[in-house]
């Protein structure tokens, strides 16, 4: 019976060859590599370096003893946290305002760039661009005053139309009721001109012999966005989708105290202004680095999960 031959063994890779290769890819490239050197130095310095402060949320942080001084608490405010009487009211508001954020704020960038897109005169566009951009560039102090001016129940420009068709004052600001929908309307109104920018590059890459050759064939217009534009776009809105969901927790705390007052404490207490309250206010770091960390992990675990998701279901993802 004819003996089996054993497989040859692969090939030793040469360390050697493989240091010289990259020395000298190094070499030849050089330029590339120092290009991307401060962006590098830049996450190494500002991103990870300050994780290390993370441990502060398994200690007893005392500034006199230091981080590493300070005593060793395990879980301790992680339960306390848990177990407390406002963790599920902060928990609500704060996935309230983000999802009806989320809700209303993800579409209408989209529609914006698919309306500003079809728009042909040209000064016109740029006019509508240009007035759509403009809130972007308001500042959050501002903007919280201007809300307050606006929305005054016996000053404010918003009552005083509202008593000319009939209704009465309204307390925007006062009553708990409207506190999500002013701070979600007015976020939508700033951003979404700037959103649609993106989406607005997105559509330049649409090529014109797609356009021309359905209006041959007789397609009206709102079919030749639901069909070419759309399609087109559909990679970008899933990429910003994924963000936006890893982002729905990390909602930024200066709009939210600037508009909040305590007859509206109810629901516009969110996380963001309870660790900046907690940890800058009422100086217990570790407490508030504990609420951090925890949310900081709610948006890694979605933003996984979401990312997983849409590379199942649509072929594009993060990674």
């Amino acid at each position: 019976m004819a003996k089996e031959l054993s497989p040859a063994p692969l090939p030793i890779t040469n360390r050697r060859l493989q240091k010289k290769h990259s020395f000298k890819t190094l070499k030849e490239k050089w330029q590339l590599y120092a290009l991307i050197l401060p962006a590098f130095l830049f996450l190494a310095i500002f991103a990870y370096g300050p994780m290390y402060g993370v441990l502060i949320a398994f200690k007893n942080y005392i500034p006199s003893l230091g981080i590493w001084g300070s005593p060793w608490v395990g879980f301790k405010y992680f339960q306390q946290f848990f177990s407390s009487y406002y963790f599920w009211d902060l928990l609500r508001n704060t996935l309230g305002i983000q999802v009806y954020e989320l809700a209303i704020g993800f579409p209408l960038p989209i529609i914006l760039a698919l309306a500003i897109n079809e728009l042909k005169t040209g000064w016109w566009k740029k006019f509508t661009q240009t007035v759509t951009y403009a809130p972007n560039f308001i500042s959050v102090v501002v903007m919280g005053g201007m809300l307050i001016a606006f929305l005054d129940p016996s000053t404010g420009i918003i009552n005083h139309l509202l008593g000319v068709i009939g209704i009465k004052p309204v307390s925007f600001m006062s009553d708990p009721r409207w506190f999500k929908t002013v701070y979600v309307l007015s976020d939508v109104w700033q951003q979404t001109g700037w959103g649609s920018i993106i989406y607005l590059a997105a559509l330049a890459g649409v090529d014109p012999a797609l356009h021309e050759a359905a209006i041959v064939d007789g397609a009206s217009r709102l079919q030749r966005i639901w069909h070419i534009d759309l399609p087109a776009i559909v990679p970008t809105m899933v990429i910003l989708l994924i963000l936006n969901v890893g982002n729905l927790f990390s909602m930024g705390y200066e709009k939210i105290l600037l508009l909040q007052n305590p007859l509206n404490l109810s629901s516009s207490n969110v996380i963001a202004t309870f660790v900046y309250n907690q940890g800058l206010i009422n100086g217990e770091y570790s407490y508030a680095a504990a609420v951090g960390l925890f949310n900081s992990a709610i948006n890694a675990i979605l933003l996984i999960v979401v990312n997983h998701i849409a590379r199942k279901v649509s072929d594009t993802s993060l990674w």
